[in-house]
């Protein structure tokens, strides 16, 4: 598939400077982009390239058109309009509609038209499947779960039962949706399992990483907003909610019980405890250890920063004093008010 670039700019409302009749056909790097490619330039410390870069055109903001040595393509926002032009280059695979002989569908499941069911796939009782749906090898569907139009599963996606997903989402292999979640009383001859009877729903435009977990609720169910993006290997507890259009990087979690709002980014490896509220327009660094609510939107962080081994031991050595230079100050500050009060 080869674009014009006049018909690009006018698509996605950018200013072009440069031959209007160049066509694009695929995506490369600055560096490495051919006579064929669009790139773009969302990162300062790369502008330098744009001075040698050979590719058929860039997209970039405003202030770094002067730097650019190829046709450009100019907005505010190029990472955006750069992921709405390479997914029109590199559609998504078409649908072989039909079920596959070695799959098993139950007999009272409802299949949409145009989907797709592959090899190894199993769909339970009394599920229900929208059109245009592609349900990919060993991907299992639980009894009375429901998946809306233009849905995916990649492959070994597993849907425990009454799981609801909406349209248009993309689950990548090995999610795993209404797992229990990790209910546990502890009694006098040890963990007593509690019971998890809630289900999980998924709203329309989510999309899920590989390896990712999100657990059934405990009573009431476990919820995804509409627009929400989890990394890979990122974990739901039970009875979560999670607000519109958040976004999670890999290896971070939501313990059980946590309602975190729309609009929030939570960075990699990130760790927020049990039974919180996280506002609307949160922004927290990877790794960062949330153990309160959060009730200002705003960027928030912990955990310290890489350091040179030496450094890092000389901090921990004076972490380690911190209570007997707490006690010092007290009994300085006794000091110094008990002398204060003598002078009066």
């Amino acid at each position: 598939m080869a674009i014009r670039l006049a018909d690009l700019a006018v698509r996605y409302g950018c200013e072009l400077h440069g031959d209007p009749d160049r066509e694009v056909s695929c995506v490369g790097t600055l560096e490495s982009a051919g006579s064929t490619a669009i790139t773009f330039l969302a990162n300062p410390q790369y502008r330098k390239q744009l001075a040698t870069t050979s590719a058929a055109a860039v997209i970039l903001a405003p202030e770094a058109v002067a730097d650019c040595s190829v046709p450009c393509l100019v907005t505010k926002n190029p990472y955006a309009v750069y992921a709405a032009i390479a997914a029109e280059l590199y559609p998504l695979p078409r649908l072989n509609a039909g079920i596959h002989p070695q799959a098993f569908v139950s007999s009272n499941a409802v299949l949409g038209a145009g989907s797709e069911i592959a090899a190894g796939a199993f769909i339970g009782q009394n599920v229900r499947i929208g059109d245009n749906v592609l349900v990919g090898p060993n991907c299992v569907i639980g009894d009375d779960s429901v998946i809306g139009a233009e849905t995916r599963l990649i492959a070994n996606v597993t849907l425990y039962s009454r799981v609801r997903v909406g349209s248009r989402c993309i689950f990548h292999a090995g999610v795993v949706l209404g797992a229990d979640g990790f209910g546990i009383a502890q009694t006098p001859v040890g963990w007593r399992k509690v019971p998890q009877v809630g289900g999980v729903v998924i709203g329309n435009d989510v999309e899920i990483g590989a390896n990712s977990c999100v657990d059934r609720g405990a009573i009431e169910d476990t919820v995804l907003g509409n627009g929400v993006k989890l990394d890979n290997q990122v974990q739901i507890g039970h009875n979560c909610r999670v607000g519109d259009h958040t976004a999670m990087a890999s290896q971070s979690g939501l313990s059980g019980s946590t309602v975190v709002g729309a609009r929030c980014v939570i960075g990699g490896k990130a760790a927020v405890a049990g039974h919180l509220v996280i506002c609307d327009d949160v922004f927290m660094a990877g790794r960062a250890s949330v153990t309160k609510s959060i009730a200002k939107p705003g960027v928030y962080s912990s955990v310290f920063p890489a350091e040179e081994a030496g450094i890092w031991r000389k901090l921990v050595a004076r972490f380690k004093r911190l209570d007997e230079m707490s006690a010092r100050l007290k009994e300085i500050e006794k000091q110094l008010k008990s002398a204060a009060d003598r002078t009066k």
